[in-house]
């Protein structure tokens, strides 16, 4: 991926990615590349430093980056907010695992110690649970885990 800096023939400027030039080139002739400001199709590339995605091998014992989705600055701060919270629950609950449906069941009857769980349950189990009065909620996900 490249990305761009464009102006319009009214020195508006904006910027925009494409897979590679020939891309840019291409979505430019058929006058798919269009001012956001004043919707003008006469784009061109202004003086620029190219911002390149490309793909970079991992250092040793570096865990190889994932192709991350193009976030605007709100998306990146929700991103942030969300992991943060989800740390933060992580590390101040016990992690049951897939045992999560009976320890909860033996914390709400009292025949366990009270405390903070989490752990896996399927969406009926967790129904069965909340039928029973048992509160229990998701946790957060973190948008790469639904990829």
């Amino acid at each position: 991926m490249i990305k761009f800096t464009l102006a319009c023939e009214r020195e508006h400027e904006f910027e925009s990615w494409f897979p590679d030039g020939a891309a840019y080139e291409s979505q430019t002739r058929r006058g798919l590349v269009v001012c956001p400001e004043c919707n003008s199709q006469q784009v061109r590339k202004a003086p620029m430093s190219p911002a390149v995605m490309g793909a970079r091998r991992p250092e040793r014992g570096e865990e190889p980056s994932r192709p991350v989705a193009l976030l605007d600055e709100k998306q990146v701060e929700l991103r942030a907010a969300v992991g943060a919270l989800r740390r933060a629950i992580e590390a101040q609950t016990d992690d049951v695992g897939q045992k999560f449906p009976e320890v909860a069941r033996a914390i709400h009857a009292g025949d366990e110690p009270e405390r903070a769980i989490r752990g896996r349950a399927t969406l009926a189990e967790a129904r069965a649970l909340l039928e029973e009065g048992v509160g229990v909620m998701p946790l957060p996900m973190l948008p790469d885990e639904a990829n």
